[in-house]
């Protein structure tokens, strides 16, 4: 217990452990081979719900038929990609899925203009390979052996960062559903169970474009971003109160007028225009996304905590703000002051205090 304390992030399964728990310990439906509950069980820890007096939190907030087409689609032998904007939660759904269904959502392979072959496949221990020959021992497991092995879900971030070559070796392995160890003289075959949850972010479509051949392996989910103010606002505050839960930031949360001001200001410089559609906006070359929002608000507790009295001001609000919109800094600096000038200033009194502290820094 005192290791986890002091662990900054834990993995799904152990934060959530109690409402899985609960889950399992009232399931009635049918368990698909190498799972721990039933699809309708992972939905309702997915969406929220109760179970055996105990709270279900809502890890995603957005279309349920997504996420039970995403569930259905792991029950089959076929492999999910999910593709969507930054901050549509691309990589918490895909852990909470993992986590629910294997308890395990640690096998993960993040895609980089790195990531090789060995990531996907296999590597060796070279000093026990020159010592005493290709050997089990000598043998490292991938994240994707380890999923094949067990039966269990193996996840790929950003697998459209992932050079050709990569993207080649997780196509064979998911038509042949084998990985061959030519140096052992064997073939892994993969355990029922077994799949693959691959994301992909459209902003980074040009970086490495998947090949038809790998896209048709996957069955694939598009993630919008909310639909609506409400939605993001939800999305925000749950997941900024589950951040500050395991940050010793020493604020109090935000509160819902700030929560709102952040995400007006993000969709409204997302889109391109104003929340009821009167006005067009240039829009900022950074990415405004609902993740971007959350860190905002992160960040801007831990100002308060650090240097105010721990109560988000104005004045937090505002540096948050600067760093995260003036990213090109002749460009966004343009955008950002029509912003400010054309549409913070003419919000009314709600909105001045934060329009002046952000025009000073924005000088």
């Amino acid at each position: 217990m005192e290791k986890q304390q002091n662990v900054q992030r834990l993995p799904a399964e152990q934060q959530y452990q109690r409402e899985i728990e609960a889950l399992i310990s009232v399931e009635k439906e049918p368990v698909p081979r190498g799972w721990r509950m039933s699809p309708r069980s992972v939905l309702t820890y997915i969406t929220g719900g109760k179970a055996a007096g105990v709270e279900i939190t809502p890890k995603y907030i957005g279309s349920r038929r997504l996420v039970e087409i995403a569930i259905a689609t792991l029950v089959t032998d076929r492999a999910l990609l999910l593709i969507g904007e930054p901050g549509t939660a691309k990589s918490w759904l895909p852990e909470h899925l993992a986590a629910a269904i294997n308890g395990d959502s640690t096998k993960v392979v993040q895609g980089t203009a790195g990531t090789t072959e060995e990531h996907i496949r296999y590597s060796w221990n070279y000093a026990m390979l020159i010592a005493q020959g290709p050997s089990d021992a000598a043998l490292i497991k991938s994240p994707v052996y380890r999923a094949m092995e067990t039966g269990t879900i193996a996840r790929i971030e950003e697998i459209s960062r992932c050079a050709s070559e990569v993207q080649d070796a997780l196509t064979s392995i998911l038509s042949e559903k084998r990985i061959a160890v030519p140096e052992l003289t064997y073939e892994l075959p993969a355990q029922k169970g077994f799949s693959v949850i691959a994301t992909a972010n459209t902003r980074d479509k040009g970086v490495n474009e998947m090949s038809a051949a790998l896209k048709r392996r996957f069955n694939i989910v598009i993630l919008p971003t909310p639909s609506d103010l409400s939605s993001e606002m939800e999305i925000v505050k749950t997941r900024v109160e589950q951040m500050a839960a395991n940050l010793d930031l020493n604020a109090k949360l935000p509160d819902i007028d700030v929560i709102e001001q952040v995400c007006t200001i993000f969709r409204e410089l997302r889109s391109g225009m104003t929340l009821d559609g009167r006005q067009k906006l240039k829009p900022a070359s950074g990415v405004m996304s609902t993740a971007e929002a959350i860190s905002l608000l992160a960040g801007s507790m831990a100002l308060a905590g650090s240097f105010g009295n721990g109560q988000i001001t104005d004045y937090d609000l505002a540096a948050a703000l600067q760093g995260a919109v003036v990213k090109e800094e002749d460009k966004d600096s343009i955008v950002w002051n029509e912003y400010l000038e054309n549409i913070m200033k003419k919000r009314g009194s709600h909105w001045l205090g934060l329009y002046k502290e952000c025009k000073e820094l924005n000088k």
